[in-house]
């Protein structure tokens, strides 16, 4: 399990939902699940990535490299808002590393479900250097780098697999 998919938020009166960094940094509110709120925010992420999908790859990739320098500035300031390094509810993290597996996948069902499960289980498990990552860099940008990490962790695999079959 995510170390953070049991850090509920116990606070949830400093979630302040009409603050835009806070709508946004907790996925507009799918982080705020009782239940698995890293999973449930990838899930979240899903419309963003039917949007951003019919683009030309650069375009996509340009884009995906904005949400995570944005996402560097609006994590650092919910987390400080919330006075937890890290807290489970900010899933910006995990909507930028699920669109860096999605990127140039195949059509189909089944290559989107494989990319969800990949980037899921990457950032759940964080083989080296994500835990690493995650238990060494501050800020902003260690909640954002995990993620971004793990989303390579998955694009690789899920290309290679595009590639076999």
């Amino acid at each position: 399990m995510d170390r953070r998919e049991d850090t509920i938020i116990s606070r949830p009166a400093e979630i302040r939902w009409t603050n835009p960094v806070h709508l946004l940094a907790f996925g507009l509110g799918s982080g705020a699940s009782p239940v698995a709120p890293g999973t449930v925010g990838t899930i979240a992420a899903l419309p963003l990535y039917f949007l951003l999908r019919p683009l030309a790859p650069s375009v996509y990739l340009l884009l995906v490299a904005g949400l995570f320098l944005l996402g560097i500035w609006l994590c650092s300031l919910a987390s400080r808002d919330l006075g937890i390094h890290d807290p489970g509810a900010i899933v910006w993290d995990e909507w930028v590393g699920l669109l860096v597996t999605l990127w140039l996948i195949p059509e189909g069902v089944w290559w989107l479900l494989a990319g969800f499960v990949l980037f899921r289980i990457f950032d759940i498990l964080k083989p080296w250097p994500i835990g690493w990552l995650d238990r060494r860099v501050p800020g902003g940008l260690g909640i954002m780098l995990d993620d971004l990490v793990a989303g390579l962790y998955g694009l690789i695999l899920i290309q290679l697999a595009a590639y076999l079959l």
